[in-house]
């Protein structure tokens, strides 16, 4: 690692020094900030491999820990989500099992009931409320269920019996409050067209994680602590209610500005209660700057002053209302026809007169505004503790990273322990790994861990890494065009591609390989490196998809990932025109280069050829993936697949 990155350090300081053409900056920029983003990306991993852990036997059990296990469904086959609910069931450890159904189907009802396991949706309360996808769809389960400890399961995970024996020992340790273990695949080839194993990531980058505490609850076949959670959506609450108090304050000035107009025809009651509002609001500010009283308190005196203020201005319209009526009262009383005396108002009448949607003062609107605006019920969700993170698509890391945020630990546990279906069609793929992408994406914006409070320098790093991998689209588009300029156009975003290059940039490709090569012996890696470039207009299109939701508000969706074959009657190749269109751009910059060169057109020599249509071969190799799994029908027939697949 040490030596991979010094080569690297060396070679992209000499380019930025050296060899950067400015004259055709407006590629040759681009590049070095390609390169750039490849150190930084080299950097980022070998910091993550330099802790990896092996953990070794879990500890046993404690017998008496109680277990919810949550299958989550929305509108997968009932067949498919009652063959992994049934198999939970018969997880061997002493639990309770349940199927959340976020579509709240009458069949899958019945088919649970059948089973014998449990079964809930949610109720009237989410109704015309945000849903948040399965993060609400765990959270409504949270609030319905008591066991201590939760396993996760996708609809499609089965489990094995005894993972809840392999897995519950880790909590031995009061800190731990969540133990992710592999998602492995049943319905995939040995081949992996699609690059669904990711054995890479589900192996040494979760244990390089582990080794900072930074392994990270990735949505399924995992076991959470109740109590992190809960402990989580507290805080959550708090400062959300914290957050919503401090705004409104900052804009209190505004909102009694509105009031003054309002009131601007009203006695000078009314002008003298809006003043009392506005100190009241003023001491709040100072006792939120303090910090010297909780939050219960500042909302808790707040509203009793606003309440003082209604209940002044009440007290002083029942007072003239009292006299009119003692008046008329002596007036009956003296007629020819007398009768009993009015009742006049109590202590108890007059409470209930002052109470804010009644009072004169708070059916200003502003005023109003104001008060409700420091209501702690959470009016804008169906259930003020959020225990799972709703902030983007994915629920799943940005639960762990305010989990490990408050100081609790992680275990990865490297044991396949259940086993489900991943994509068997491209649009399926892509779907699946734009909505992984445009989560983690809308994370970093929200919530960047490199600036959180809690986390440790190696969790922010670690955090930050699976979020930087995704901004590689962007670089993509450099390497891709770089090669094709020079060999079409003779534009040198380097300088020159003579021996001070090469010897500089081919040991470091060669050690960064091999470091590759060490670190993922005996593991199919090289499909998941061709993605991660190979995929670059889905990884632009999540994050500028991202940006747009956190930025502007646009809505993204939740689509869930079909869980069956979507079936077509030719290659969908319209998901894949960038990339085809690259190949050919690629390809034709091949032959044009090497035409002009014969002809002795090109203004370049043989080792400038050479390089560059080495590059466009490496690309072609990488993008080539995408025809493998455009024309991918499915897995293989069960007899033919390998014996490690089977198993």
């Amino acid at each position: 690692m040490i030596l991979a990155l010094s080569l690297g350090l060396n070679y992209v300081v000499w380019r930025w020094f050296e060899s950067v053409n400015w004259n055709v900056w407006w590629i040759a920029v681009p590049l070095i900030l390609a390169e750039t983003y490849s150190l930084v990306d080299a950097f980022l991993f070998g910091i993550t491999m330099w802790r990896i852990k092996e953990r070794g036997e879990p500890p046993p059990p404690d017998p008496d820990a109680t277990v919810d296990v949550f299958v989550t469904t929305y509108n997968e086959p009932v067949d498919l989500v009652m063959t992994t609910a049934r198999a939970a069931r018969d997880i061997r450890f002493p639990h309770r099992t349940w199927i959340l159904d976020d579509g709240a189907r009458p069949e899958m009802a019945a088919a649970a009931a059948e089973a014998g396991v449990g079964y809930i949706t949610r109720d009237a309360s989410w109704a015309n409320m945000p849903r948040h996808a399965k993060a609400g769809n765990l959270n409504n389960a949270l609030m319905n269920t008591e066991g201590e400890f939760l396993l996760i399961l996708d609809a499609d995970q089965i489990p094995e019996p005894e993972i809840l024996d392999r897995v519950l020992g880790c909590f031995r340790d009061p800190a731990v409050a969540v133990v992710q273990t592999p998602q492995f695949f049943t319905n995939v080839t040995a081949a992996d067209p699609l690059g669904s194993q990711a054995p890479l990531f589900y192996g040494p980058i979760q244990k390089g994680k582990d080794g900072w505490n930074a392994a990270f609850f990735c949505g399924s076949n995992a076991v959470l602590r109740r109590e992190a959670l809960m402990q989580l959506g507290l805080a959550g609450y708090v400062e959300q209610v914290e957050r919503s108090v401090t705004q409104v304050l900052r804009t209190a000035d505004t909102l009694l500005a509105r009031a003054g107009r309002e009131a601007r025809d009203q006695g000078p009651e009314v002008h003298a209660a809006l003043e009392r509002v506005r100190t009241a609001v003023g001491l709040a500010r100072t006792e939120m700057r303090s910090r010297r009283s909780s939050l219960s308190e500042v909302t808790y005196r707040f509203r009793q002053r606003v309440d003082e203020a209604s209940r002044s201005l009440v007290e002083a319209d029942v007072a003239a209302l009292t006299r009119d009526l003692e008046e008329l009262g002596e007036l009956e009383a003296a007629g020819p026809h007398a009768r009993p005396p009015l009742p006049l108002l109590d202590e108890t009448a007059l409470s209930r007169l002052s109470d804010r949607e009644m009072s004169p003062l708070t059916a200003l609107a502003s005023v109003r505004t104001l008060v409700d605006a420091v209501d702690v019920s959470r009016s804008d969700e169906a259930q003020p503790i959020m225990p799972m993170a709703t902030l983007s698509v994915t629920e799943d890391m940005a639960t762990a990273m305010r989990l490990h945020g408050m100081g609790w630990k992680s275990v990865y546990h490297h044991e396949n322990l259940a086993h489900g279906l991943a994509p068997e069609d491209l649009g399926t793929m892509l779907q699946q790994r734009l909505r992984w992408a445009q989560g983690t994406l809308q994370v970093m914006l929200k919530e960047n861990p490199l600036v959180q409070k809690g986390l440790s320098a190696g969790q922010r790093l670690m955090y930050f890494a699976t979020m930087w991998s995704y901004l590689s689209g962007f670089f993509a588009l450099a390497y891709l065009a770089a090669p094709v300029f020079f060999l079409c156009f003779d534009v040198r975003p380097v300088v020159s591609y003579g021996p001070e290059f090469l010897v500089r940039l081919i040991p470091y490709l060669v050690v960064n390989q091999l470091l590759f090569l060490v670190i993922g012996y005996g593991k199919r890696t090289w499909r998941g490196a061709q993605y991660s470039l190979a995929l670059f207009p889905l990884w632009i299109r999540a994050a500028w998809t991202a940006c747009a939701n956190v930025w502007f508000r646009r809505p993204l969706g939740f689509v869930v990932t079909p869980k069956t074959r979507q079936e077509r009657a030719r290659p969908p190749w319209r998901l894949v025109w960038p990339q085809l269109t690259a190949m050919a751009l690629l390809a034709l910059a091949a032959v044009v280069g090497t035409v002009r060169y014969l002809l002795g057109a090109a203004g370049f020599d043989l080792l400038s050829l050479g390089v560059n249509l080495v590059w466009v071969v490496f690309d072609l190799v990488i993008l080539s993936v995408v025809i493998t799994a455009a024309t991918y029908t499915g897995p293989e027939d069960e007899k033919t697949r390998p014996d490690d697949v089977k198993a």
